[in-house]
C-alpha cells in the first residue's frame, strides 16, 4: 500500500470528480479545474493552448466521451492518481498537445487530494528531503557578443529581487539564429562568436553566478561538440539540450569528446523515454518537464528511475504560478533533485490570493499548505480570461 493509499483510505470512495473545467487567460496560459461532489476542486495548467482545444481533449481522454467511456473521470474516485494516470497516458498513445492537457489534469488531481487530505503534496509523496530549494532562471535575449550589452545584462541579473545564482544562457543569441531553428552546421565563425559571447558571460556574471549554457535541440553532432569545446574554459554547469530530442548514438558520440555536464528531458514524454539515456549513461543530468512529461505522476516515476542509476534530475520549467508549485512541491520530495527551473517572468502570482511562492537568495521555500497551496483568486481570473473565452467551462 502507498503513503496515498494508506492516509486516504478513511475518506476513499467517499467523494467522486463530478466535472473538469478549463480557463485560457490572456497570458495564453490555459487552468485546469477538476471538481468534485465534495465542493472542492484541485487546479493544474497546461501551457499557452487553444481553451477549444483543450476542452475537446479533456473531452475525448479523460471526461469520458472517449472510444472508451468507462475509463473517464467524471463519477470516479479523485484520489485513484496512478490508476487515471495510467488509463490516460497508456491506454491510447498522445501527441503533445494532449499530453499537456493530460499533464495539467495529473497536477490538478494531486492539488485536489491534498485539500481533500489536508496535506501538501511533497507529504502525499512520502515526504520532503528539503525545506527550500535552489533555483535557476534565464538572462535576457541580446546578443551575447556585445560587451556593453553584457554589462547591463549582468547589473540587472545581478539585482534580481529574487537572488538567482544561476542563469541559462541561449546560444542561438551567439549566432544570430532564431530560437529553435535547425542550425545544420556551425561555422568556424560561429563558433569563435560562441566562445566570445560565453566567456563575456563569465567576465560579467562573474564565478559566483552558475551558467548554463543552453541550446534546443538544434545542433548537429559535430556541431555540438565544438561548441562544447568551446565554452569548456568557463566551467557551465549544465550543457543543455545541444542534440536533438530522444537516445540515439549521436549523445555517446558527444559524451566522449566532452566533460562538460550534459543535461536533456524536457521533450522526455514518459519514463521508458528517459531509460536509454540512464542506461548508456549518455547524461549528467534528466531535466523532465511536469507538463510535458506526464505530470506530477510521470515526473516522479523518471526520478525515481534515475535514482535507481545515481542521476540527478531537475524539473524544467517555463510556465506559471501553478507549474512553479507543482516544481516546488515534486522536486522538495525527491532526493535526487538540487535544483529546478524558475522563470524571471512567470511567477504569475495574480492568479492567486494571497502569496503561495516564498523566494529568497535563489532559493524557492517549499511549501505546507494543503495541495499546491493556490487559492485561485476568482475575480482577478475571470476578468483576465483570453478574448472570447468562457468562465471555466
Amino acid at each position: 500500500m502507498t503513503n496515498l493509499e494508506l492516509v486516504a483510505a478513511p475518506v476513499r470512495g467517499l467523494t467522486r470528480i463530478t466535472a473538469i473545467r478549463a480557463m485560457r487567460l490572456d497570458s495564453g496560459f490555459c487552468l485546469i479545474r477538476v471538481d468534485t461532489d465534495a465542493g472542492i476542486s484541485g487546479y493544474g495548467e497546461c501551457g499557452d493552448l487553444d481553451g477549444d482545444h483543450v476542452r475537446a481533449t479533456i473531452a475525448t481522454h479523460a471526461a469520458g466521451g472517449g472510444r472508451l467511456p468507462h475509463l473517464g473521470l467524471v463519477g470516479k474516485d479523485p484520489l485513484a492518481i496512478r490508476v487515471h494516470h495510467h488509463n490516460m497516458f497508456h491506454i491510447f498513445p498522445q501527441r503533445r498537445r494532449e499530453m499537456q492537457v493530460l499533464s495539467g489534469i495529473d497536477i490538478a488531481l494531486w492539488d485536489l487530494a491534498g485539500k481533500l487530505l489536508g496535506q501538501p503534496v511533497h507529504q502525499l509523496l512520502g515526504g520532503r528531503f528539503r525545506d527550500d530549494i535552489a533555483l535557476y532562471s534565464h538572462c535576457p535575449h541580446f546578443d551575447l557578443t556585445d560587451a556593453g550589452a553584457w554589462r547591463e545584462a549582468a547589473a540587472d541579473l545581478k539585482s534580481d529581487k529574487h537572488g538567482f545564482t544561476a542563469f541559462k544562457v541561449d546560444i542561438h543569441d551567439a549566432i544570430d539564429v532564431p530560437m529553435q531553428q535547425y542550425v545544420p552546421s556551425l561555422s568556424p565563425g560561429d563558433i569563435r562568436k560562441v566562445r566570445r559571447s560565453y566567456e563575456l558571460a563569465r567576465e560579467h556574471l562573474s564565478e559566483a553566478i552558475d551558467i548554463i549554457v543552453h541550446c534546443h535541440n538544434e545542433l548537429d553532432t559535430p556541431s555540438a561538440i565544438a561548441v562544447a569545446k568551446a565554452v569548456e574554459e568557463i566551467k557551465p554547469l549544465y550543457y543543455e539540450d545541444p542534440l536533438q530530442p530522444g537516445y540515439n548514438e549521436n549523445w555517446m558520440a558527444l559524451r566522449r569528446q566532452t566533460s562538460l555536464p550534459i543535461m536533456t528531458g524536457e521533450n522526455i514524454e514518459l519514463a521508458e523515454q528517459a531509460l536509454p539515456f540512464l542506461q548508456h549513461q549518455a547524461v549528467d543530468c534528466l531535466q523532465p518537464d511536469i507538463m510535458l512529461s506526464g505530470g506530477i505522476t510521470g515526473v516522479k516515476a523518471i526520478a525515481d528511475l534515475a535514482g535507481l542509476f545515481r542521476t540527478p534530475i531537475t524539473l524544467h520549467n517555463v510556465s506559471g504560478l501553478l507549474l512553479n508549485l507543482a516544481s516546488q512541491q515534486l522536486g522538495a520530495s525527491i532526493p535526487n533533485c538540487p535544483r529546478i527551473e524558475c522563470t524571471r517572468r512567470a511567477t504569475s502570482l495574480e492568479w492567486a490570493d494571497g502569496n503561495p511562492l516564498q523566494i529568497e537568495n535563489g532559493r524557492m521555500a517549499v511549501g505546507t499548505a494543503p495541495g499546491l497551496g493556490f487559492v485561485p483568486d476568482e475575480d482577478w481570473l475571470k476578468g483576465h480570461r483570453y478574448e472570447g473565452e468562457p468562465y471555466w467551462n
